[in-house]
């Protein structure tokens, strides 16, 4: 699923809606999600799943092509955990 069918849908479900002010919404949203992962905060949603910041260690990995071994700096990421009910209706 793409950003624009998610807009779609969100104009489909609120028929009073224009299309730029759905659109709007959704970055909204999807802007303060991105802010408040990169400030480190954790993000539950309900019935879909948790964002969680994590940090990485450096460590020593190997060059695929001469196996010689490099330093990896560390760095950030992000983990994702699906809900329950979201790894029940994937699985059921």
């Amino acid at each position: 699923m793409k950003r624009s069918d998610v807009v779609r849908s969100i104009q489909v479900q609120f028929k009073h809606m224009r299309m730029n002010d759905a659109a709007a919404m959704v970055d909204t949203v999807a802007d303060y999600l991105i802010q408040s992962v990169a400030n480190g905060n954790r993000i539950e949603i309900r019935g879909f799943g948790t964002f969680q910041p994590r940090d990485r260690a450096p460590k020593i990995g190997y060059n695929p092509c001469t196996g010689q071994p490099m330093q990896l700096a560390a760095g950030r990421t992000i983990l994702f955990k699906p809900s329950r009910e979201l790894t029940k209706k994937m699985n059921g």
